[in-house]
């Protein structure tokens, strides 16, 4: 019988995903005066790549 492994990158969170819809969200919000949400957004979209960038280096490692 035959048994396929499942890849790691299978099942992610895709938090590179949300971290350019945040990005986006950040560019919007600036360009119409909010600056609230766009430093929000910002740091929202700066922690997403960050924990991308770990498990990305994690997997590369495993």
């Amino acid at each position: 019988m035959l048994t396929l492994a499942t890849p790691l990158q299978m099942g992610g969170g895709g938090f590179l995903y949300w971290a350019v819809i945040f990005f986006i969200l950040a560019i919007v919000a600036a360009a119409v005066g909010a600056r609230g949400v766009a430093g929000v957004s910002m740091e929202i979209a700066r922690i997403f790549v960050l924990i991308f960038i770990i498990l990305a280096v994690v997997a590369l490692l495993l």
